[in-house]
Protein backbone atom coordinates (compact mmCIF):
# COMPACT_ATOMS: atom_id res chain seq x y z
CA UNK A 1 0.00 0.00 0.00
CA UNK A 2 2.57 2.08 1.16
CA UNK A 3 4.80 1.60 -2.02
CA UNK A 4 1.65 2.21 -4.51
CA UNK A 5 0.53 5.46 -2.45
CA UNK A 6 4.20 6.39 -2.48
CA UNK A 7 4.42 5.80 -6.33
CA UNK A 8 1.36 7.51 -7.02
CA UNK A 9 2.57 10.51 -5.01
CA UNK A 10 6.16 10.66 -6.64
CA UNK A 11 4.77 10.48 -10.46
CA UNK A 12 2.05 13.58 -9.39
CA UNK A 13 5.59 15.41 -8.26
CA UNK A 14 7.31 14.66 -11.24
CA UNK A 15 4.08 16.11 -13.08
CA UNK A 16 3.84 18.40 -11.08
CA UNK A 17 7.14 19.68 -11.25
CA UNK A 18 7.02 19.37 -15.51
CA UNK A 19 3.99 21.80 -15.31
CA UNK A 20 5.94 24.25 -13.21
CA UNK A 21 8.67 24.18 -15.34
CA UNK A 22 6.97 24.84 -18.19
CA UNK A 23 4.51 27.02 -16.76
CA UNK A 24 8.28 28.93 -15.77
CA UNK A 25 8.97 28.92 -19.18
CA UNK A 26 6.19 30.08 -20.60
CA UNK A 27 6.15 32.87 -17.90
CA UNK A 28 9.56 34.01 -18.84
CA UNK A 29 8.99 33.76 -22.59
CA UNK A 30 5.98 35.71 -21.88
CA UNK A 31 7.60 38.68 -20.04
CA UNK A 32 10.50 38.60 -22.97
CA UNK A 33 7.74 38.89 -25.53
CA UNK A 34 6.08 41.29 -23.41
CA UNK A 35 9.31 43.37 -22.80
CA UNK A 36 10.07 43.35 -26.58
CA UNK A 37 7.78 45.29 -27.56
CA UNK A 38 8.00 48.10 -24.49
CA UNK A 39 8.15 50.59 -24.47
CA UNK A 40 4.75 51.66 -26.23
CA UNK A 41 4.00 54.68 -24.47
CA UNK A 42 6.25 57.75 -22.82
CA UNK A 43 8.36 56.82 -19.93
CA UNK A 44 8.36 58.85 -17.00
CA UNK A 45 11.60 59.71 -14.99
CA UNK A 46 10.96 61.14 -11.04
CA UNK A 47 13.62 63.39 -9.95
CA UNK A 48 12.71 63.93 -6.29
CA UNK A 49 14.26 67.37 -6.12
CA UNK A 50 13.26 70.70 -7.85
CA UNK A 51 13.44 71.67 -11.65
CA UNK A 52 16.70 73.55 -11.53
CA UNK A 53 19.09 71.65 -9.30
CA UNK A 54 22.29 69.35 -9.89
CA UNK A 55 20.21 66.06 -10.22
CA UNK A 56 17.84 67.78 -12.49
CA UNK A 57 20.57 69.20 -14.42
CA UNK A 58 21.82 65.63 -15.13
CA UNK A 59 18.85 64.04 -15.57
CA UNK A 60 17.30 66.01 -18.77
CA UNK A 61 19.94 65.25 -21.15
CA UNK A 62 20.46 61.80 -20.64
CA UNK A 63 16.61 61.75 -20.69
CA UNK A 64 16.71 63.51 -24.01
CA UNK A 65 19.35 60.16 -25.60
CA UNK A 66 17.46 58.06 -23.67
CA UNK A 67 13.94 58.25 -25.34
CA UNK A 68 16.07 58.51 -29.01
CA UNK A 69 17.54 55.25 -28.38
CA UNK A 70 14.64 53.76 -26.63
CA UNK A 71 12.02 54.86 -29.89
CA UNK A 72 9.71 56.50 -27.22
CA UNK A 73 9.85 59.79 -24.98
CA UNK A 74 11.03 60.27 -21.60
CA UNK A 75 9.84 62.86 -19.44
CA UNK A 76 11.66 64.18 -16.34
CA UNK A 77 9.22 65.19 -13.41
CA UNK A 78 10.35 66.94 -10.56
CA UNK A 79 8.34 65.87 -7.65
CA UNK A 80 9.75 67.40 -4.84
CA UNK A 81 9.24 67.23 -0.79
CA UNK A 82 10.92 65.57 2.53
CA UNK A 83 14.41 64.73 1.61
CA UNK A 84 13.51 63.49 -1.85
CA UNK A 85 11.45 60.93 -0.29
CA UNK A 86 8.10 62.43 -1.57
CA UNK A 87 9.18 61.42 -4.93
CA UNK A 88 10.76 58.22 -4.11
CA UNK A 89 7.75 56.99 -2.81
CA UNK A 90 5.74 57.82 -5.62
CA UNK A 91 7.98 55.17 -7.74
CA UNK A 92 7.96 52.68 -5.27
CA UNK A 93 4.52 52.25 -5.20
CA UNK A 94 4.41 52.37 -9.02
CA UNK A 95 3.26 49.27 -11.28
CA UNK A 96 6.55 47.37 -12.26
CA UNK A 97 6.39 47.82 -16.09
CA UNK A 98 9.09 49.93 -16.55
CA UNK A 99 6.92 52.96 -17.30
CA UNK A 100 7.89 54.95 -14.05
CA UNK A 101 11.40 55.05 -12.74
CA UNK A 102 13.32 57.54 -9.90
CA UNK A 103 16.21 59.13 -10.56
CA UNK A 104 17.79 58.34 -7.16
CA UNK A 105 21.43 59.71 -5.83
CA UNK A 106 23.20 59.21 -2.41
CA UNK A 107 20.64 60.21 0.03
CA UNK A 108 18.23 57.60 -0.89
CA UNK A 109 20.30 55.04 0.83
CA UNK A 110 19.92 56.52 4.07
CA UNK A 111 16.53 58.97 3.70
CA UNK A 112 14.02 56.03 5.15
CA UNK A 113 16.26 56.18 8.57
CA UNK A 114 15.87 60.62 8.20
CA UNK A 115 12.38 60.01 7.35
CA UNK A 116 10.89 57.27 9.04
CA UNK A 117 7.17 57.56 7.29
CA UNK A 118 9.20 57.20 3.72
CA UNK A 119 7.62 53.86 3.63
CA UNK A 120 9.99 52.71 1.20
CA UNK A 121 13.82 51.09 1.50
CA UNK A 122 15.93 51.42 -1.58
CA UNK A 123 16.69 48.06 -1.07
CA UNK A 124 14.07 46.05 -0.75
CA UNK A 125 11.62 48.06 -3.35
CA UNK A 126 14.04 48.98 -6.10
CA UNK A 127 15.97 47.13 -9.11
CA UNK A 128 19.36 49.16 -9.75
CA UNK A 129 19.51 49.91 -14.08
CA UNK A 130 22.60 51.87 -13.91
CA UNK A 131 24.50 54.18 -12.64
CA UNK A 132 24.87 58.04 -14.04
CA UNK A 133 27.84 59.47 -12.58
CA UNK A 134 29.61 60.47 -9.53
CA UNK A 135 30.53 64.09 -8.22
CA UNK A 136 32.77 64.45 -5.01
CA UNK A 137 31.87 67.56 -2.73
CA UNK A 138 34.14 70.41 -1.45
CA UNK A 139 34.59 72.40 1.41
CA UNK A 140 34.15 76.05 0.36
CA UNK A 141 34.60 79.20 2.57
CA UNK A 142 33.75 82.97 1.62
CA UNK A 143 37.29 84.40 2.68
CA UNK A 144 35.91 87.88 3.34
CA UNK A 145 33.85 86.19 6.54
CA UNK A 146 36.13 83.22 7.27
CA UNK A 147 39.72 84.19 6.25
CA UNK A 148 40.57 80.71 6.50
CA UNK A 149 43.40 79.00 3.90
CA UNK A 150 43.00 75.67 4.63
CA UNK A 151 41.55 72.90 6.18
CA UNK A 152 43.62 72.67 8.83
CA UNK A 153 43.13 76.14 10.28
CA UNK A 154 39.01 75.75 9.59
CA UNK A 155 39.29 73.02 12.20
CA UNK A 156 41.34 74.74 14.78
CA UNK A 157 39.30 77.51 14.40
CA UNK A 158 35.84 75.53 14.86
CA UNK A 159 37.78 73.55 17.90
CA UNK A 160 38.58 77.19 19.32
CA UNK A 161 34.83 78.13 19.13
CA UNK A 162 32.47 75.63 18.92
CA UNK A 163 29.18 76.25 16.73
CA UNK A 164 30.90 79.47 15.54
CA UNK A 165 31.28 78.59 12.12
CA UNK A 166 28.04 78.79 10.23
CA UNK A 167 27.77 76.17 7.29
CA UNK A 168 25.63 75.99 4.96
CA UNK A 169 23.72 72.39 3.23
CA UNK A 170 20.96 71.83 0.64
CA UNK A 171 18.98 70.91 3.55
CA UNK A 172 18.41 68.55 6.72
CA UNK A 173 19.21 65.14 5.77
CA UNK A 174 20.87 66.11 2.14
CA UNK A 175 23.88 64.35 1.31
CA UNK A 176 25.71 67.41 2.34
CA UNK A 177 23.53 67.99 5.59
CA UNK A 178 25.35 64.54 6.45
CA UNK A 179 29.35 65.20 4.97
CA UNK A 180 28.60 68.53 7.34
CA UNK A 181 27.84 65.66 10.10
CA UNK A 182 30.97 63.22 9.02
CA UNK A 183 33.10 66.34 9.11
CA UNK A 184 32.10 67.16 12.92
CA UNK A 185 32.64 63.77 13.95
CA UNK A 186 35.55 62.93 11.97
CA UNK A 187 37.45 65.97 13.25
CA UNK A 188 35.76 66.52 16.54
CA UNK A 189 34.43 70.01 15.75
CA UNK A 190 31.34 71.50 16.52
CA UNK A 191 29.62 73.83 13.50
CA UNK A 192 26.47 75.79 13.23
CA UNK A 193 24.40 73.71 10.52
CA UNK A 194 22.24 76.33 8.04
CA UNK A 195 19.58 73.90 6.17
CA UNK A 196 18.41 75.69 2.78
CA UNK A 197 15.78 73.97 0.31
CA UNK A 198 18.39 73.32 -2.42
CA UNK A 199 21.79 74.18 -3.08
CA UNK A 200 21.58 77.04 -4.90
CA UNK A 201 19.67 79.55 -2.71
CA UNK A 202 22.96 78.31 -0.39
CA UNK A 203 25.09 79.33 -2.53
CA UNK A 204 23.68 82.64 -2.86
CA UNK A 205 23.99 83.08 0.28
CA UNK A 206 27.39 82.23 1.03
CA UNK A 207 28.28 84.28 -1.87
CA UNK A 208 26.46 87.57 -0.12
CA UNK A 209 28.37 86.34 3.69
CA UNK A 210 25.01 85.23 5.40
CA UNK A 211 26.99 81.71 6.00
CA UNK A 212 30.40 81.39 6.16
CA UNK A 213 31.06 78.23 4.68
CA UNK A 214 28.44 75.48 2.53
CA UNK A 215 29.14 71.85 1.35
CA UNK A 216 28.76 71.28 -2.53
CA UNK A 217 29.62 70.36 -5.61
CA UNK A 218 31.76 73.14 -7.09
CA UNK A 219 31.20 73.70 -10.59
CA UNK A 220 28.65 76.54 -10.25
CA UNK A 221 30.66 78.35 -7.85
CA UNK A 222 33.94 78.29 -10.42
CA UNK A 223 34.24 81.63 -11.06
CA UNK A 224 33.70 83.07 -7.86
CA UNK A 225 36.87 80.68 -6.89
CA UNK A 226 38.82 81.70 -9.66
CA UNK A 227 38.15 85.70 -8.48
CA UNK A 228 39.09 84.83 -4.82
CA UNK A 229 35.21 85.65 -4.17
CA UNK A 230 35.35 81.74 -2.60
CA UNK A 231 38.02 79.36 -1.64
CA UNK A 232 37.63 75.70 -1.93
CA UNK A 233 39.24 73.98 1.53
CA UNK A 234 38.92 70.35 0.45
CA UNK A 235 37.73 67.83 -2.14
CA UNK A 236 35.72 65.25 -0.30
CA UNK A 237 36.71 62.12 -3.08
CA UNK A 238 38.97 59.52 -3.56
CA UNK A 239 41.46 61.93 -5.00
CA UNK A 240 42.52 65.51 -6.56
CA UNK A 241 40.13 66.41 -9.18
CA UNK A 242 41.67 68.27 -12.35
CA UNK A 243 39.28 71.49 -12.16
CA UNK A 244 41.24 72.45 -9.27
CA UNK A 245 44.48 70.29 -9.08
CA UNK A 246 46.17 72.05 -6.09
CA UNK A 247 43.43 71.64 -3.87
CA UNK A 248 44.12 68.53 -1.52
CA UNK A 249 41.41 65.78 -0.54
CA UNK A 250 39.52 66.05 3.40
CA UNK A 251 42.41 62.88 3.93
CA UNK A 252 44.91 64.43 1.98
CA UNK A 253 44.54 67.66 4.48
CA UNK A 254 44.49 65.09 7.59
CA UNK A 255 41.02 64.20 8.37
CA UNK A 256 41.23 60.00 7.31
CA UNK A 257 38.19 57.63 6.38
CA UNK A 258 36.86 60.61 4.75
CA UNK A 259 34.64 60.56 1.41
CA UNK A 260 31.08 62.50 0.35
CA UNK A 261 30.27 61.64 -2.87
CA UNK A 262 27.49 62.89 -4.96
CA UNK A 263 26.16 59.89 -7.09
CA UNK A 264 22.83 59.58 -9.83
CA UNK A 265 21.10 56.37 -11.02
CA UNK A 266 17.92 55.33 -12.62
CA UNK A 267 16.01 52.59 -10.58
CA UNK A 268 12.30 50.58 -11.26
CA UNK A 269 10.39 49.88 -9.17
CA UNK A 270 11.11 45.97 -7.55
CA UNK A 271 9.71 42.99 -9.82
CA UNK A 272 10.02 45.22 -12.80
CA UNK A 273 10.57 42.56 -16.06
CA UNK A 274 14.45 41.41 -16.28
CA UNK A 275 14.14 42.38 -20.11
CA UNK A 276 12.70 45.69 -19.08
CA UNK A 277 15.76 46.11 -16.58
CA UNK A 278 18.07 45.58 -19.36
CA UNK A 279 17.02 47.38 -22.40
CA UNK A 280 16.80 50.68 -19.75
CA UNK A 281 20.38 49.98 -18.89
CA UNK A 282 21.50 49.37 -21.97
CA UNK A 283 20.06 52.44 -23.41
CA UNK A 284 21.00 54.48 -20.43
CA UNK A 285 25.01 53.21 -20.88
CA UNK A 286 24.67 53.90 -24.88
CA UNK A 287 23.54 57.30 -23.99
CA UNK A 288 26.51 58.06 -21.50
CA UNK A 289 28.63 57.38 -24.61
CA UNK A 290 27.18 60.47 -26.19
CA UNK A 291 29.81 63.16 -27.05
CA UNK A 292 27.76 66.37 -25.76
CA UNK A 293 26.86 64.23 -22.52
CA UNK A 294 30.31 63.35 -21.78
CA UNK A 295 31.22 67.43 -22.08
CA UNK A 296 27.92 67.93 -19.86
CA UNK A 297 29.41 65.78 -17.21
CA UNK A 298 33.23 67.11 -17.51
CA UNK A 299 31.64 70.78 -16.86
CA UNK A 300 30.18 69.27 -13.84
CA UNK A 301 33.65 67.38 -12.67
CA UNK A 302 31.53 64.56 -12.65
CA UNK A 303 32.88 60.53 -13.76
CA UNK A 304 31.21 58.68 -16.70
CA UNK A 305 30.06 55.78 -14.84
CA UNK A 306 30.27 52.52 -17.63
CA UNK A 307 29.20 49.72 -15.58
CA UNK A 308 26.96 46.25 -15.24
CA UNK A 309 23.50 46.02 -13.64
CA UNK A 310 24.74 44.00 -10.95
CA UNK A 311 28.03 46.33 -10.17
CA UNK A 312 25.32 48.79 -9.66
CA UNK A 313 23.17 46.69 -7.77
CA UNK A 314 26.47 45.86 -5.66
CA UNK A 315 27.44 49.77 -5.11
CA UNK A 316 24.34 51.03 -3.54
CA UNK A 317 24.50 48.02 -0.75
CA UNK A 318 27.76 48.80 -0.13
CA UNK A 319 26.59 52.89 0.18
CA UNK A 320 23.58 51.78 2.19
CA UNK A 321 26.33 50.01 4.57
CA UNK A 322 28.38 52.50 4.39
CA UNK A 323 25.98 55.40 5.35
CA UNK A 324 23.36 53.61 7.61
CA UNK A 325 26.19 53.93 10.46
CA UNK A 326 26.86 57.44 10.00
CA UNK A 327 23.68 58.55 9.84
CA UNK A 328 21.90 56.48 12.80
CA UNK A 329 24.87 58.09 14.73
CA UNK A 330 24.31 61.24 14.09
CA UNK A 331 20.50 60.70 15.03
CA UNK A 332 19.34 62.74 12.17
CA UNK A 333 15.71 62.83 12.21
CA UNK A 334 12.30 64.71 10.76
CA UNK A 335 9.71 62.50 12.65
Amino acid sequence: MYGRNTHHECGGQMKFGRRAALGGALATATSAAWAADWPEKPVTWIVPYPAGGLLDAFSRPLAAHVGVVLGQSVVVDNRSGAGGTVGAAIVARAPADGYTLLIGNTADTYAPLVYPRAGYDILRDFAPVSAFARVPQALVVNPAVLPVTDLGQFVELARKKPGAIDIASAGIGSASHVAIELLEARANISLSHVPYRGSAPASQDLLAGSVAAQFTTVTHLLEYVRTGRLRVLAFAGRRREEMLPEVPTVQEAGIPDFRAILWFGLFAPKHTPTAVLDRLHSAVQVSLGADDVKRMWASQGAKVELESRAEFTDFVGREVARWTPIVKATEINME
